[in-house]
């Protein structure tokens, strides 16, 4: 360890101002000067929090791009076979609070910054689900309504930090219901649809890390028990994409046209809000059949 320090020393004394001053920030003067300047790991606590802060940042990086590949996956097969918009809908609710209680509160951004950029692109994934399913008004007011109520919630003079901090229990209460409308539509299909598997794993993988994060930063119950309960429900989400890896997509129903020969198969697109989690057939009057497996 001796000769280690020899070698690191020299640069930890000498890093960059900004450097070292977001380094105080983040570990705070005592622990900065025993992880950093003096290059000792004998501090417990000091190597908890730089192991949060690293996870921290590490979540909030990770966010910035962590649904991309379930919007590009959209936009690419234009179906939103699989995605349950109401899913979206309690998940950005749970967010939109989160967010402005975590701000209000004036807690670490390192705690929760991914909340807000997580939220951004759940807004646009749900008003994908909305145009695919052939909603595009709703789509409009769901945007709308996202912004009078992030306006309420931010704005000190029309909800106080007491309501907010019941709506805060109740974002928890959200952020877990949000989870068993997907999971439902996964099982009454047999299938994972258009769900990215990368979306689900660094999901579970960030609501695992942000329990850590909240029990060495953050002394609120309420969104430790949020977090942990998302956690088991993400968990139950990776398992379904993983049990249905192989499954095929449910089949689109072909639909007859009036003239000679058949028209060409019709893909439904399926949001929870609409379908209670199966698909509405194209053909009058007939359901689809969906194929589930084990």
């Amino acid at each position: 360890m001796d000769s280690l320090r020899a070698i690191v020393q020299p640069i930890t004394h000498n890093l960059p101002a900004p450097i070292a001053d977001i380094g105080t920030t983040l570990l705070g003067e005592q622990c900065y000067k025993t992880l950093i300047l003096d290059v000792s790991l004998d501090s417990p606590d000091c190597l908890k929090l730089a192991i949060s802060k690293g996870l921290g940042i590490g979540i909030i990086a990770t966010s910035t791009i962590v649904k991309v590949p379930q919007i590009l996956k959209l936009l690419n097969s234009k179906s939103a076979t699989g995605i349950s918009f109401l899913s979206y809908l309690l998940e950005t609710s749970a967010y939109l609070i989160s967010l402005a209680y975590n701000f209000r509160k004036g807690f670490a951004f390192s705690t929760y910054g991914e909340t807000a950029l997580i939220m951004v692109q759940n807004v646009v994934i749900a008003v994908l689900v909305l145009n695919y399913s052939g909603q595009k008004a709703a789509a409009a007011v769901f945007v709308a309504g996202l912004a009078v109520a992030g306006a309420s919630l931010f704005g000190e003079g029309i909800v106080d930090m007491n309501m907010l901090s019941y709506l805060q229990a109740g974002a928890g209460v959200l952020g877990i219901a949000s989870k068993v409308p997907q999971i439902l539509a996964v099982y009454s299909q047999g299938s994972t649809g258009q769900l990215s598997a990368f979306a689900v794993f660094n999901y579970l993988i960030g609501s695992l890390s942000r329990i850590f994060t909240t029990l060495q930063e953050v002394d609120d119950k309420l969104i430790l028990y949020g977090f942990i309960a998302g956690g088991t429900l993400n968990a139950i989400l990776a398992l379904q994409m993983i049990y249905y890896w192989n499954a095929p997509a449910p089949a689109s129903k072909p639909v007859k046209g009036k003239g000679k020969g058949k028209g060409k198969a019709e893909a439904i697109p399926m949001a929870a809000a609409t379908t209670s989690g199966s698909s509405v057939s194209a053909s009058k009057g007939k359901s689809p059949t969906t194929r589930r497996r084990g």
